[in-house]
């Protein structure tokens, strides 16, 4: 009797070898780990990605909520399958380029290249969304400031001590921060115009009327609660933060389909789109992956 079932065993092992079947790896290797940081934006573009894959047939699990070098780390070592990152963030940060890149196409080719040959890393569709620095004012000002940095420069410099503008400390005392933005537009700030303090409390202070700019992230979802209007940045000034989901090429490689399904929602992504999902979660206290679900829905991508 146990020589039969020692036989049996060794026929089953050579039949599944023979047919490629392993019933508690191939789960495993079916599964996609979606990772995101530990801010809205993250969460919200994290969710919608494990949501398409689930609906394509993924089976998915979630590594959310971590600081930026320990997401990137478990997306390189393999703890991870996919998460969305910026191409500033990889360009500055991880490769440790000290130029600033403005043009998003070089930029997107460069990262693109870069982590494909030295970490076998794929950046997928670059979204429109560039989560910069940024300018911000209110919305009924746009007649008197224009729409640009450089209609604001044109106006700061006839009126020199009107403009209140709140930066914070870092921006005021980096080389290429205020100093750099002020000589690239030709903008005569005085320092006695200039308010520091902490990006979050710039918003509040529009609010109540003790600032006319607003130093801001592109895609804050407090921009349109507070009614503001993202300045141009027509000189190109500011580093390029184009979000791409970012993926492994072996997990790539055996599902080449996730590229064509992650697509049409990342090239929805701009910075107006951006900044509402984030004002759901950030204003009205929405959870991300109900945001996240409720947009995907509405555009059709999932049921």
């Amino acid at each position: 009797m146990k020589k039969l079932l020692m036989i049996f065993v060794v026929v089953i092992f050579v039949f599944s070898a023979v047919a490629g079947f392993s019933p508690v790896r191939a789960d495993a290797a079916d599964k996609i780990t979606v990772g995101a940081k530990n801010f809205t934006e993250q969460y919200v573009v994290g969710e919608m990605l494990a949501l398409l894959l689930e609906e394509n047939g993924f089976k998915v699990s979630t590594k959310m909520g971590t600081g930026s070098s320990i997401t990137r780390e478990a997306l390189v070592s393999g703890q991870s399958d996919v998460y969305p990152e910026y191409t500033g963030t990889a360009w500055l940060v991880y490769f440790g380029q000290e130029e600033v890149l403005t043009d998003p196409d070089l930029l997107y080719e460069k990262v693109k290249k870069m982590d494909l040959e030295e970490n076998n890393i794929v950046w997928l569709d670059r979204a429109p969304l560039n989560n910069t620095y940024a300018l911000a004012i209110r919305k009924s000002d746009t007649e008197k400031f224009g729409t640009s940095i450089s209609e604001l420069a044109e106006y700061i410099n006839e009126h020199p001590e009107e403009v209140r503008i709140g930066i914070d400390q870092e921006f005021y005392a980096r080389p290429d921060g205020l100093p750099a933005l002020a000589e690239k537009y030709g903008m005569n700030v005085k320092k006695k115009s200039l308010k520091i303090m902490e990006i979050g409390l710039t918003y509040e202070a529009m609010g109540r009327d003790q600032l006319d700019v607003a130093m801001t992230f592109a895609t804050d979802g407090k921009i349109p609660k507070f009614d503001l209007l993202v300045l141009e940045d027509d000189k190109h000034f500011f580093p390029v933060y184009n979000l791409c989901p970012t993926i492994r090429k072996d997990v790539l490689d055996k599902h080449p389909e996730i590229a064509d399904i992650f697509r049409p929602v990342v090239e929805m992504l701009d910075d107006e789109t951006m900044q509402q999902l984030n004002y759901e979660v950030d204003v009205n206290g929405k959870p991300a992956k109900m945001v996240a679900e409720i947009f995907l829905k509405e555009q059709g991508f999932i049921e």
